[in-house]
């Protein structure tokens, strides 16, 4: 398990962010940015963000987009979640690490943080249960297509897995040539490759591809 030197809140309101203070207050290191610019990628000192619901841009699951393109390189949670506004299962799937919920107790919410810091997944466990089942009945119901998914995931490198999850996030070919640190030419490249190892003419057919096996996708990110 990786250790995690500090956690990062987004917040962009001029009101206090209450759960960093409240993380504050039992000895965890806290650090507060209002821009995601603000990150960066630090192999010896790994971050683990929060992003909250509330206030940010969403996609029609609930999920900010903003956390959608920081899973690539971050453990990410959400806080500040309304539960009305948001299909926690699919913020599981996405690979989100948990739920901190607007309306739960001090207590629940520093349980939550001690828990995913400790590498574990917040989320109800009936959820967690139910979404698993899904998966196992999925694996057993098509094996053959399983076993061409898994020899197609297996040719993709861990970076083009990442450049696919920037890619479905909705990031151009600048933005993820600047968030991985390298050229759009080498972001181009992964990209050809990524179509040939998915069977992808374009942009529009990957996405479809990384849809259509988002479960086995992100069980192997």
């Amino acid at each position: 398990m990786i250790k995690i030197d500090e956690l990062v809140f987004i917040h962009q309101i001029s009101a206090p962010c209450h759960l960093a203070i409240l993380a504050e207050s039992v000895g965890l290191k806290t650090r507060i940015v209002s821009q995601v610019s603000e990150l960066s990628v630090d192999k010896d000192k790994p971050s683990f963000c929060l992003v909250p619901q509330r206030g940010m841009a969403l996609d029609n699951k609930g999920i900010p987009l903003i956390a959608s393109r920081l899973i690539a390189q971050f453990p990410v949670a959400l806080y500040q979640v309304d539960q009305d506004r948001l299909e926690a299962e699919a913020a599981l799937l996405l690979g989100i690490k948990g739920l901190l919920f607007a309306d739960q107790g001090m207590d629940s919410l520093l349980t939550g943080l001690k828990k995913m810091l400790a590498g574990e997944l917040w989320y109800d466990s009936s959820l967690i249960s139910r979404v698993f089942s899904q998966l196992i009945k999925r694996f057993d119901g098509d094996k053959e297509s399983v076993q061409d998914t898994a020899v197609m995931l297996q040719m993709l490198t861990s970076r083009e897995r990442t450049v696919i999850n920037l890619v479905s996030s909705g990031a151009r070919n600048k933005e993820i040539a600047h968030s991985l640190c390298i050229s759009e030419h080498t972001v181009k490249a992964h990209i050809s490759s990524i179509f040939r190892k998915t069977q992808s003419r374009n942009r529009v057919e990957l996405l479809r591809w990384a849809q259509t096996y988002q479960s086995h996708f992100r069980l192997c990110s």
